[in-house]
């Protein structure tokens, strides 16, 4: 896992895991970790119950893994969402 992120970046790693649209390829392609690194941050940052209750709900979900996407998505984020420019904090 990458030691130069900040809290700001743990914050927005968080809340990008939590978002259903957004794929592990989406926090890979700002942040360089990988699914099991996500995985590894929100198991050290949140509580016991809510990473369990994460995981029950990512799961399986075709919308977290781009592979399982359906082929007419083929973007990461909410068209109303601000551009991502490879700028590690976009939305602020």
């Amino acid at each position: 896992m990458k030691d130069s992120l900040t809290e700001q970046d743990i914050d927005r790693i968080i809340e990008m895991a939590w978002e259903d649209r957004t794929p592990f390829e989406a926090i890979g392609y700002q942040f360089g970790l990988g699914e099991k690194q996500v995985i590894e941050l929100m198991r050290k940052e949140m509580k016991t119950s809510s990473f369990l209750m994460w995981r029950k709900r990512m799961c399986g979900r075709s919308a977290k893994h781009r592979q399982l996407r359906n082929a007419s998505i083929s973007r990461f984020k909410c068209s109303r969402q601000k551009a991502i420019s490879g700028n590690k904090i976009s939305k602020r």
